[in-house]
């Protein structure tokens, strides 16, 4: 059996034959190029090929090293995907968050299945409850909550604006061509937000109250399913219903919105101190990140 050139010398020929340069596979790999070009050195001898053409301020694979190249490469390509899928298993791989129910079943429910795609070696653990985290009883690892501002005791992400705007079927638009014709309609009110329906009448002019008529319901999820089904005219967080809006499912008959400003939902994590951050908590927090709202 053959024995394999030295694996230092591999490594270093893989990274130049990559970039084209020694100095640059140099800074890759933190050592100097003097010791680059030594392990190149070793390289060609072991082989007894020029596996390089040294030109003018760079270095070019000659058509051996060329070949040589294309077929180790893959090898450190494997090398890497198995070494990240130990680490991967290594790991804890769920990742639990808590939620509001209305938050998991309208915003992040929708959206996992993009995450659960992009990493499918995490699981995800949903866990719904209104009342704040609390890191050091609670086994969670992160937490969606409304909150009137970044944490200063946590590490918090804004997840989105809080706009609030009257929302109902299309149906009933042709009511509504100004707020003082909610007096006309059935009002929807989420128990757990009674101060959303005066903050928006109020900017609007109307007082506290637009009409004698209401219905109540203990989680806004419940509120605009019930606006869905066209029983009246709900105050909703915009961009908890803004699939229906795109779809049309659900309009807004008024201009009107009126931003709650740092009032929104976060997304909150255990402070950084003394700790290290998982690779699933690294990754959904990227993921986080990037999502549209």
């Amino acid at each position: 059996m053959v024995d394999l050139p030295p694996l230092n010398a591999l490594r270093a020929f893989n990274v130049v034959g990559r970039l084209g340069s020694i100095t640059a596979a140099a800074e890759e790999l933190c050592v100097t190029p003097a010791a680059i070009s030594r392990q190149i050195r070793i390289l060609e001898e072991y082989v007894g090929r020029r596996l390089f053409h040294r030109r003018h301020r760079r270095i070019v694979l000659t058509p051996a090293g060329n070949e040589y190249h294309a077929d180790i490469s893959s090898f450190f390509l494997g090398l890497h995907r198995a070494t990240q899928h130990l680490l991967a298993q290594g790991e804890n791989k769920t990742f639990t968050i808590k939620t509001p129910h209305s938050v998991a079943i309208r915003w992040l429910m929708p959206r996992l299945a993009d995450f659960h795609r992009t990493y499918p070696y995490i699981d995800v653990k949903v866990v719904t409850s209104v009342a704040p985290v609390d890191f050091e009883r609670e086994d969670v690892d992160a937490a969606i909550e409304m909150r009137d501002g970044p944490s200063k005791e946590l590490l918090s992400y804004k997840l989105m604006p809080h706009e609030l705007v009257p929302v109902c079927v299309p149906e009933k638009v042709k009511h509504l061509r100004s707020p003082a014709d909610l007096a006309g309609e059935i009002l929807l009110h989420t128990t757990s937000r009674p101060e959303y329906w005066p903050l928006w009448l109020n900017a609007a002019g109307m007082g506290h109250s637009a009409s004698q008529r209401s219905m109540h319901y203990q989680a806004s999820f419940l509120t605009y399913e019930a606006a869905l089904e066209g029983y009246g005219v709900a105050i909703a967080h915009k961009a908890m219903v803004q699939k229906e809006l795109d779809e049309g499912r659900l309009v807004t008959p008024f201009e009107l919105t009126v931003d709650l400003g740092e009032q929104s939902y976060y997304f909150v994590l255990p402070p950084v101190a003394g700790r290290r951050a998982s690779r699933a908590e690294s990754e959904f927090r990227g993921w986080v990140a990037t999502c549209e709202f």
